[in-house]
């Protein structure tokens, strides 16, 4: 039986990217957590903490994390905060080798600096927002089996690393 791959980490860092090239290395299935609670509810991420609120999105959001978690064989990029739920992270624990993927604020801020599809990075101070965000949640990414820090690799050195630890233990 094959163990879920799952990535957290923050927004910017690059789980989708990086989660759907491991799908297709792995010849596994590629799950988005956010991209499908877009295509359900037909709205964007963005879209939904504004009109339902966050408590709707992240109740939402443990629902389809725990029905993906139950699949086999799956990658799964979770939502940049899905990992601070409990049931979420003991679920990605217990079903999966989890990841963290670490990248330096400064280049977070960098990637995210023009996105408005970001809810939490709703504000004029792009990087105090991240660095708040970064503070509160660090601790409970590096609850994940691995952490791989991105900051001075490309794409396919995080793959590479990822496939290596993934495949070997």
């Amino acid at each position: 039986m094959k163990k879920n791959l799952a990535l957290t980490g923050m927004m910017g860092v690059g789980k989708t990217t990086i989660g759907k090239a491991l799908s297709k290395e792995l010849s596994m299935q590629f799950s988005d957590i956010d991209k499908i609670i877009e295509k359900k509810l037909k709205m964007t991420i963005k879209e939904v903490f504004k009109k339902q609120g966050e408590y709707f999105f992240r109740d939402l959001e443990e629902k389809i994390t725990l029905q993906e978690m139950n699949k086999q064989g799956v990658v799964i990029s979770l939502g940049g905060g899905a990992f601070m739920n409990t049931k979420i992270r003991n679920i990605t624990l217990q079903n999966s080798k989890s990841f963290w993927l670490d990248l330096d604020i400064n280049l977070l801020e960098q990637r995210l600096i023009n996105s408005k599809k970001r809810p939490l990075l709703n504000v004029k101070n792009i990087k105090s927002s991240l660095k708040n965000i970064y503070v509160q949640r660090k601790d409970t990414y590096a609850l994940a089996n691995y952490k791989i820090d991105c900051n001075k690799l490309n794409d396919d050195l995080i793959i590479k690393k990822i496939i290596q630890i993934y495949v070997k233990n």
